[in-house]
């Protein structure tokens, strides 16, 4: 079986034991959340029990490194549809200890790129479309930088409320410790 019918063999299992009723809720955050992490696969259960979250809680937006690089991206117009449309009433950065994106080479994934059939031509191109992938691929130099960028941006955006608290939080990749880095209340 590949992987597509094994996912689907489960949740015709999943569906048929209605294993889906301890999840439902509805689409407003009971926590009124809204927080930005990464994609990491040590987060997926690991941040929502090291939070006391569960289904409902709280808006959860992922990406590489829980980083914001666009302030008009797709990332911040989730927080800013969670906060206006979904009454997200707090904003929370949750980078990690471990992070790839702390440690990301640019010239190494995009040499993977080659590697895996993206020709120098379309490269090139790109380049000189003025889409310099070395910058747009580039990481943060320590996770707690990325925390505090994030942070910034999220707290001085002209589209969101001056009085949102907007909190900086690292957690261990491990053991789930949380590092509070900056008090969105103060």
């Amino acid at each position: 079986m590949n992987r597509v019918e094994t996912i689907l063999e489960h949740n015709r299992h999943f569906v048929a034991h209605k294993d889906y009723e301890s999840y439902i809720t509805d689409k407003f955050p009971d926590k009124k959340l809204a927080i930005v992490t990464c994609m990491d696969t040590r987060l997926v259960e690991l941040l929502p029990k090291a939070m006391n979250l569960k289904n409902g809680d709280a808006k959860i937006i992922k990406n590489a490194g829980a980083i914001i690089s666009q302030p008009f991206g797709s990332v911040m117009r989730s927080l800013i549809v969670a906060i206006y449309e979904l009454k997200a009433e707090e904003v929370f950065i949750v980078g990690h200890t471990g992070c790839g994106m702390a440690s990301i080479n640019s010239d190494r994934v995009i040499e993977t790129m080659r590697e895996r059939g993206i020709s120098n031509e379309v490269l090139d191109t790109l380049e000189h479309s003025g889409i310099r992938l070395n910058k747009w691929l580039r990481g943060v130099n320590n996770e707690k930088e990325g925390v505090i960028h994030t942070v910034g941006i999220v707290k001085n955006h002209p589209l969101l409320p001056a009085n949102l608290p907007v909190h900086g939080m690292l957690i261990d990749s491990t053991t789930g410790e949380l590092e509070l880095v900056i008090n969105g209340y103060e």
